[in-house]
């Protein structure tokens, strides 16, 4: 996939992990994962701790400071040395779990943050028979649970790299860890901690996120691109209360159909493509090339698989197509739908309103806030037949491009997967969102990203049978070992 730079030790500080301190990584790794992670995930995984979005009474059901209590214990009772754990809850806000690690290495001035977060979606769907949300089940290399890869193992594997290098006797500079309780609501509640811990983050020069995606289980991925986010509810109404079908229809309008021509302003219904300017934009000259070379190390399976229905028609001709629909067209998805009945319940009524719940997903480089106000006044000017209508946007999330890697994390990556992967790194795009990254590139402007994570193909994070695949768990963590150690 690229071509390997000049070897990690031409860059990485004297005395840091070689080959063989990456060798006795690995096998520290290996063993204290499955060992002491993956009993302490399936005790996560049982922990109902549901993003704040997909539960208003979180506080007072308190399974988010459940889980951010027993990740933060798990993460003490590691080896590593000079290691402080807490968990800090600002009011009003989820909690988070903040390590800090001191350098090992007086003359390191590197300073490495890792991301990830612990609050979980809800369980969306049947999972098959034997499987449950909240209930770890170890399967072979998985271990099905809601969260276990989304993204609870990575306080695991962060402490676990940390510890493996405290036992190999390997240098590195001071390390950060935030694990955060609010990612899968767009993460509401991260700024308010980066604000409040902003002097104890200081500025590292290094960012490892551990909740992105992988193209396949035989290599690392680091994530070249993320699109940003709209979260939008739609609310169409025509009467005050309902009324028999029999007497109003054909006379009063239907709340759905006046949706369904509001949604036609800005999604052409044929062909699901975005019609609104605002929400668009161009793929780069760079990302086509990596989308090339994605393709032609993968094939087909390069632009993911889905469980499709019989016969179903994807969107684009081609592999490379359909990667440039799923990580930089916009796309929008009506995810929920208020005022109508189940079933069972439906009567002979005209209803009195529709409201549907709005997903839209940005291309990277498009800015939230005027795509947000482009919306807003799409769909709210002139209502069809003086229906009333509003749109209100409750989330937006600007999208992420990652920039160039220095030298020294080029190598370092490349002999890094080599070593413990088999295979050269690879870089995709991702269709889903990280609000973090944005965020954090605003904040570091010179700071090194490594975007990455065990989400390969058939794992499922937003819906049934989510599963962590525990081998690349395990690789990753000792990739993340020694980037850490080589940072310079």
């Amino acid at each position: 996939m690229t071509p390997p730079p000049a070897g990690p030790e031409e860059h990485a500080h004297p005395g840091r992990a070689g080959a063989a301190g990456a060798a006795g990584a690995a096998e520290h790794v290996g063993r204290a994962f499955e060992a002491d992670a993956v009993p302490a995930l399936s005790e996560y995984a049982a922990i109902r701790c549901l993003s704040p979005a997909f539960d208003a009474a979180w506080a007072e059901q308190g399974h988010l400071r459940r889980a951010a209590e027993l990740i933060a214990a798990w993460c003490r009772g590691r080896q590593v040395p000079g290691a402080a754990v807490e968990v800090i809850e600002l009011a009003g806000k989820t909690p988070v779990v903040f390590g800090e690690v001191p350098a090992t290495d007086p003359s390191a001035g590197a300073s490495t943050l890792i991301y990830g977060h612990f609050d979980k979606q809800p369980a969306l769907g049947d999972w098959s028979e034997g499987l449950s949300p909240f209930a770890a089940v170890r399967r072979g290399d998985r271990l099905y649970g809601r969260g276990t890869a989304d993204d609870g193992y990575a306080a695991f594997a962060a402490f676990t790299a940390l510890e493996a290098l405290a036992a190999g006797g390997t240098a590195h500079g001071r390390c950060v860890v935030l694990i955060e309780g609010s990612e899968e609501s767009g993460s509401c509640d991260l700024d308010a901690y980066l604000e409040a811990l902003s002097e104890r983050i200081g500025t590292p020069s290094l960012v490892i996120c551990l909740d992105s995606g992988a193209a396949s289980y035989d290599r690392l991925w680091l994530t070249a691109s993320l699109r940003g986010l709209l979260g939008a509810t739609l609310r169409v109404e025509v009467l005050r209360e309902g009324v028999h079908s029999g007497a109003a229809g054909g006379a009063v309008p239907s709340s759905f159909r006046i949706l369904r021509r509001l949604l036609e302003r800005i999604e052409r219904a044929e062909t699901g493509e975005i019609s609104l300017p605002e929400l668009r934009s161009r793929v780069p000259a760079a990302r086509h090339a990596e989308i090339a070379r994605l393709v032609e190390a993968l094939g087909d399976e390069a632009a993911g698989a889905f469980p499709t229905v019989e016969n179903l028609r994807l969107g684009g001709a081609t592999p490379a197509e359909r990667i440039e629909l799923r990580t930089w067209a916009p796309a929008l998805e009506v995810t929920g739908i208020a005022g109508i009945p189940s079933l069972q319940d439906a009567g002979n009524v005209l209803r009195p309103y529709t409201e549907a719940r709005l997903s839209i997903r940005l291309p990277p480089d498009v800015d939230p806030q005027a795509a947000a106000a482009a919306l807003t006044a799409e769909l709210e000017h002139d209502p069809p037949d003086g229906a009333r209508v509003s749109c209100h946007v409750g989330e937006s999330a600007r999208g992420y491009e990652a920039p160039p890697l220095e030298p020294w994390l080029a190598a370092t990556l490349e002999a890094s997967s080599l070593r413990h992967f088999g295979q050269p790194y690879g870089v995709m795009g991702e269709g889903g969102s990280i609000p973090f990254l944005a965020n954090l590139r605003e904040r570091l402007p010179e700071a090194q990203f490594v975007v990455t994570g065990v989400l390969g193909p058939g794992s499922n994070a937003h819906g049934p049978n989510e599963f962590l695949h525990v081998p690349t768990a395990c690789a990753l963590t000792a990739v993340v070992a020694e980037v850490i150690a080589a940072a310079p």
